[in-house]
């Protein structure tokens, strides 16, 4: 009886795995479509205007990623775990507020903000969508998130985001 039972246990494993795999496709999708919007955000030549509408695209993929996960989402939560990355837990992050505030000068200011923000926002949003995808990959939720734990890890996709994102630039 034992063997009948193998190959039903082999097929259950396999699509568990096939799941997996569509869940993280759809998963890498969400995230390069919102790397995309994120880039064209960058763009907006006023200052804050568009960290406010990175915050909205970056709230957007998290809701996105959290419902192929199943993890219940809250906006209020989620804007506060948004500004505690922003604010100043993860270094690389101040460089997309300083391109955002630079943009208040006139000239050179806004050109270089215009030139360094839409690479900056689009890597910030790869960093953060890679690292929500693996904290609800190990079964978290954004109740047991802790920045705290995770910074090397986004600091690498950081690093890989920033390549997406100059990629992504040069398509538009």
């Amino acid at each position: 009886m034992e063997k009948a039972t193998e190959p039903i246990k082999k097929a259950a494993e396999t699509t568990e795995d096939m799941i997996k795999e569509m869940s993280k496709e759809t998963v890498d999708k969400i995230i390069r479509r919102h790397v995309y919007a994120s880039t064209a955000v960058g763009f907006i030549p006023l200052p804050l205007v568009d960290i406010a509408g990175l915050t909205g695209v970056q709230l957007n993929m998290l809701r996105k990623i959290a419902k192929e996960y199943g993890v219940p989402f809250s906006e209020g939560t989620v804007k506060n775990i948004l500004l505690s990355l922003f604010g100043g837990v993860f270094p690389p992050t101040h460089a997309f507020i300083l391109a955002s505030v630079i943009k208040i000068v006139p000239g050179l200011g806004q050109a270089a903000g215009i030139t360094a923000m839409p690479i900056l926002a689009g890597a910030t949003t790869y960093a953060v969508g890679k690292l929500f995808a693996a904290h609800f990959a190990w079964g978290g939720d954004f109740t047991d998130f802790d920045s705290e734990k995770v910074k090397e890890n986004y600091a690498k996709w950081f690093e890989e985001g920033k390549k997406v994102a100059a990629e992504v630039s040069s398509n538009k």
